[in-house]
Formats: C-alpha cells, structure tokens, sequence
C-alpha cells in the first residue's frame, strides 16, 4: 500500500504546481514527507502577550495585543512611502512600520480592529516601534495548531518574496497533519519503541512541528533524533556485517621479499602504533574476507609507509596496489617518496596523473596491464575507462572525503574480485563523526609520532608585530631553514584572496629582496608546469619562502621548512589549521606556526587560535572543531557526506543518543544478523526504502 507521505506536493491544498515548483527548487521539498520532515529551526514562546509599555529595543520576537487607532501612507517621495499603523493597548501606544506590501497592508489594516502583532521591538528617535510585524486576529491564532510555541523554518529571499513565509509554512505542515495524521504508518518496531520508552511517530510529528509547551517538544525531538541515528547505525552496521560474513575477499596470507627488503632497509625504526597498524591489515588481508579499514593519523604520523607495506604484501602475493590522492601536488610527493622507499625491492612503480603526457601513457598503460608494473600512483586519472589493471589487489585512497561514492566505486570495478580497500585521511575524525562517515569500515589509528619529531610551538600575531615577523623570518633563514607564508584558498570568484596573496607576494620580495633570498609562488590559478617548477625549487632548497594557497595543506613534505606563517588566520577552520602547521616540524630542528590575523576577532575565531595555541593534539582539534562549527563543516565534508541526510540530529551535540543508538543497532543485528524475524520486518522495510531514495551510502562490499 503507498506510503501517503510519498504524494507529490503539488498536491497539497493551497500549493500547486507553481508553488511546489518553488518549493522543490529553494528547500528540497518534493513531497508530503520532506514538508514534514523540514522542521523549525528555532521556536518562539507565543504564549505571553507584552504590554507596550514593557517593549524594549533589546528584546527578541514579542507580541503585543491592541486596536489600531490611526494608519494611513507616509512619506513625500516613492523611495521613502512607508505605511504606518498606530497600535494602542491600556498601557500605551506604538506604530507598526511597513516598507514591503504596501497595497496589501493598507487592504489588511482596519481602524477600530483588534490585532495581535507579532515581531522584534525597534527604537527610532527614542520612541518604540515594530517593523513588519506580523498581524493577526486574535481569532487567526488556530493557524498554529492551537499551539503556544511557533515553529521557525528557514527561507530563502525567493520564498519570501513570493508570498511564502514562516506563517505560510506553518500552514502547509498543519493541513497534512490535520487531513493525513491517522493515515502516517509507524516506522520503528513496538519492541524498540517499549524498549527506549519513545513516543510515536504521529505524536513526534505533531510535536515537533506545533508542541504544546518544552517538555512534549523534547519528547518529539529525542524520538525523531533517535530514530534517524538508529537507522544510520543499522544501514552501516548491517553493510559491515554481511561484508563480515561473506568469504571472497582475494587471499594474501605471504609476508614475502619485497616486503623484508623495505623493512630492513629502512634508515629508521617503526613505531609500535606503525607495526601494529600493519598487523591489524595483514591480518584482514590474509582472512579470505575483503579489508575495508580506515586508517586514520595525525599529520606526520607515517601513514604513506604503511600504505606501502600494505602495497608490498599485495605485490608478494602475486597483486597489484594502487595508491589514489585528492591533487597532483600530492600525488607527485607519494610518487618519489614510494619510489626512494621502493628502490631497495626492485618493485616497479608508476605516476598516472592528468598532467601525464600521452607519450608516456602509451608507455604506462600495456605496462600496468600486463601486470609489469605493480604499484600505481595518481589522481583520478586512475579511474579512466583505459586504465586497465592486471590483477588488481589493493586500493589505497589517500584523503578520501574529497572523493565521491561513484569516483570510489569506478576504483573497485578494476577488479573482478573486490580489491582491499585502505582508506586513509590525516584530519582527525572525532569519534562521533568517525562512527558516521565510516561507520561501515574497521578503523586503525596511529596515535605515536615518529621519534625525534617536535612539537610545533604556535604563537598568534597582528599587523604591528609585522616588523618582529620579518626579522624572525631572516634569523630563520640564515640558520638554514625554510619558510611558508600561506594565504587562504583562491576561488575564481574570490578576487579578495587573489588580491590578497598578490599584495603578500608583492611585500615579501620588497622586503626579502633576490638574490640574497628567493621567494617561490604557488596558486590554483597557475599552469600545472609553473606550480611544479616552484614546487621544486621551494622542495629542493633552492628558494627561501613559499608564499601558496591552502593548496600546499596536504602533504608536501619538505623537512628544511621549520616556519609556517598563516595569513588571516581567522578565516580558516580548526582542522586546517592544525593541517597546515603539520607542513613544519617535519624536520629534527624547532618549528614555529604564526598565525595571523586582524586585530577584531569574532569569539569564535579567537576561541580557535586560543586552541592552536595551546595544543598539538588534532583529535583534540577535532573535537573542539565539532563543537564549534558542527559536521557541516568540518573539513569540507557536508551534512549530505554523511550516510545520510540528517534533518534533525547534530553529531556535536547528540553524541550520547548516536552511541545508545549504535549499541542498539548492535544487539538487533547480533539477535538477526539479515533482519528474517517478523518483528524486524519493518526495519527491513525501512532500510530498504533509504537505501531506494539514495539516502543510504553505496555499500562497498557490493561492488564488484
């Protein structure tokens, strides 16, 4: 039986066509469901009226009940015509000011007529008024659902414009839960709804949208909360378990050559968290089950030389391993470091990027299908339709959030049998956000930073510390080091920041002058040849100072680079930041991180440098980013990265509900692991349909 929520919304009394066209377009809403589902973002208590002489200019949205005694057009010129309307109540009176509408308001507003005025008190001259309020009879106030607390949605100018505004929206949820409330089917199981003491999901809609006062809109947000973490968890969970019951996985049980010549070649030793990590993939890799691990270090933690073990294990057994990074800067880092770290083992390794000349992919290409070369390095590129694998054994994604689903998946279908899949990122995910975008994946950390590695001392700084700056750049510079200066990322569109690194490149020469110093450039703006040529001059020591976009953020290892100076410091989130100091402190000398930054700061942004300051921990950062920017943000992953759309949860701040949430899911697959039992029908049903709308992330254990 269709689901009513599914009707289209243009079918929704008062909306039509036109109006749904609008709404699909500005709010994402298609259906009844998604009408439903686009809760308020805030509430305002209505049940309080305010005399006008309580009316304060600080106060928020207020309403004051009273007669209109006068109203009428003001202003002598069209730019200045306002209608004006003067509210009287036993205590007082206002006006009620209107810019927008006029032939409308003036058709509304009727001397001698009572109305409630809802808005923000304003003060002008010393006198209190309210501009666009918004008027009702007191009559009217059913609109809300008989309820003391409105609902706020958000809008778009669009919206507003064309007549649908908050009081409009409230409208529309209130016609689909009057007409259609009873015909709403549940979508949790009775025995976890008992089980959690939840209320149902009628109850929770109604709630959520029209509560009645704190305590039942609570009691509306945990339900719906609980049950979108819940069956996040159980789509992630149950992924994992199928992938965890199902043989296939390509058998590597071989520590072989390759592998011990890199190891006791090395001029280093692992650290403990490197060898367990390597262990922890070996023994995936050789239990004839699919690895799907996320490896997840700090910066400078040694990611890249598992990765290449990991790569040696798959070559030894007879495979071939492809290691995939998020830029060419990047890739071309990975290609040298493997290649130096490879050299001992006579294992043949290739760089495949955008940039790579037809010339030698004629070369690469037979080359890597033949099965002669066995490790990959590169960009996307090794996603093309004509990069064909011999035997495909092991993919590495480096960074993987700036991957999407389908760019992963296209990797996979290199292989007949699913390769093993290492993914790796170096933003500290916190635990909350680990358990969501990669809740399907076994996750290693390395916690332990190789030995002789320093802490980066970070200090804040303003525009009149420039001079002291400079010096300390010069001091560096003679004792031999090397120097980033790192302004924010260029878009097309963003002039200010083109403009910004010109003028900072433009004063570092001025004042750095050549041949003395030599100042190297790079930007997103530049041919792929000339950023490579400063690359390499700044990583060869050839050049002084690296003036660059957040593009060097990634990966460039360059160990003479012990100062890192961050421009406008400010605009920059937690996790870059904290990845953009990781650039220095790569070496055995002192590394220093400079922020700078305006002298006015929000609270946030000084919040944020306070905390580069005061730590080195990037779980740390993490946690702290979480909290203050929300998912959404963090690190250019979006809400709709996550394996789903959350409407309503926040991963900041529902922690506690994700992890019961998580534990429940648990035991429900641990009790049925494939969901048979007729009182999990309706969890099957619900998986089921997320994953038909596209809600639920590609299952990777079914790419074949």
């Amino acid at each position: 039986m269709p689901n009513i929520l599914d009707t289209e919304i243009k079918y929704l009394p008062g909306i039509g066509p036109k109006r749904a066209e609008l709404l699909g377009k500005e709010l994402g809403i298609f259906t009844f469901r998604d009408m439903l589902y686009f809760f308020p973002f805030r509430y305002i208590d209505r049940s309080k009226v305010y005399t006008i002489r309580e009316l304060q200019p600080t106060m928020a949205y207020i309403q004051v009940r009273g007669k209109i005694v006068s109203c009428g057009m003001v202003g002598d010129s069209p730019r200045n015509r306002r209608f004006v309307a003067t509210l009287q109540d036993p205590s007082g009176r206002m006006d009620l000011i209107f810019f927008k509408g006029l032939k409308w308001i003036q058709e509304k507003v009727k001397v001698g007529q009572e109305y409630i005025a809802f808005g923000k008190p304003s003060e002008f001259n010393g006198i209190i008024n309210m501009v666009h309020p918004e008027l009702n009879l007191p009559s009217d106030e059913i609109l809300y659902g008989g309820s003391s607390m409105m609902g706020v949605y958000s809008s778009t100018e669009k919206m507003k414009n064309s007549g649908i505004g908050n009081k409009q929206i409230s409208k529309f949820q209130l016609t689909i839960l009057e007409k259609y409330l009873n015909s709403i089917p549940e979508s949790l199981p009775q025995y976890l709804l008992q089980k959690k003491k939840l209320c149902s999901l009628r109850e929770a809609l109604k709630n959520i949208h029209f509560p009645t006062d704190n305590a039942t809109l609570a009691k509306a947000q945990l339900r719906l909360k609980y049950e979108e973490l819940f069956y996040l968890q159980l789509g992630l969970l149950k992924q994992k378990s199928v992938r965890m019951r199902r043989e296939g996985g390509i058998l590597m049980p071989k520590v072989g050559e390759g592998f011990n010549k890199c190891y006791s070649s090395l001029p280093f030793p692992l650290t403990g968290a490197q060898k367990r990590v390597i262990k922890e993939m070996h023994s995936d890799m050789k239990s004839g089950r699919q690895m799907n691990r996320l490896l997840q270090g700090d910066v400078g933690s040694g990611k890249t030389l598992v990765a290449v073990f990991c790569s040696l294990l798959a070559v030894d057994n007879g495979y071939q391993a492809c290691i995939m990074a998020p830029t060419e800067v990047l890739a071309q880092q990975h290609f040298k470091g493997i290649s130096k770290l490879l050299a001992p083992t006579g294992v043949s390794v290739a760089l495949l990027t955008g940039s790579t000349k037809t010339k030698e992919r004629k070369e690469l290409l037979p080359a890597l299908a033949s099965g002669e070369i066995k490790v990959l390095v590169g960009t996307h590129a090794l996603i093309e339709d004509v990069v064909v694998f011999k035997n495909l054994g092991l993919a590495v994604i480096d960074e993987q959030h700036r991957f999407g689903v389908e760019q992963r998946s296209r990797l996979w279908d290199k292989s007949v049998v699913p390769p093993h899949v290492l993914v790796m990122t170096a933003t500290p995910i916190p635990r909350t956000l680990a358990m969501t975008l990669y809740g399907d994946l076994d996750v290693s950390v390395l916690d332990e930073l190789p030995p002789g590695r320093k802490p980066v001392q970070t200090m804040h700084a303003t525009e009149v510390q420039r001079g002291r700056i400079f010096a300390f750049m010069k001091e560096q510079i003679k004792a031999g080091r090397q120097i980033f200066v790192v302004y924010p990322l260029i878009k097309e569109s963003e002039k200010m920041d083109y403009k910004n690194l010109q003028e900072g490149y433009e004063t570092i020469i001025e004042e750095f002058k050549a041949p003395e110093y030599i100042t190297a450039v790079v930007h997103g703006k530049q041919k792929n040849e000339d950023k490579q040529h400063d690359m390499d001059l700044f990583a060869s020591g050839r050049a002084h100072i690296l003036v660059a976009t957040s593009v060097i953020e990634v990966g460039v290892d360059v160990p003479n680079a012990s100062v890192m100076i961050i421009e406008s410091a400010e605009r920059f989130g937690l996790s870059q930041l904290h990845q953009l100091r990781g650039r220095v402190g790569r070496g055995s000398e002192k590394s220093y991180c400079i922020l700078m930054t305006g002298y006015k700061l929000s609270k946030e942004s000084r919040q944020r440098i306070e905390l580069m300051c005061q730590t080195n921990d990037g779980f740390e950062l993490a946690e702290a980013d979480l909290r203050m920017r929300g998912p959404g943000d963090l690190e250019g992953t979006s809400q709709s990265g996550l394996a789903m759309d959350l409407h309503i949860s926040n991963l900041a701040k529902d922690s506690q509900i994700l992890e019961d949430a998580r534990q429940l899911a648990l035991a429900v697959l641990e009790s049925d692991p494939l969901l048979e039992a007729p009182a999990n029908a309706l969890l099957r049903t619900q998986l089921s349909l997320l994953k038909k709308s596209g809600i639920v992330l590609v299952d990777y254990s079914q790419i074949s």
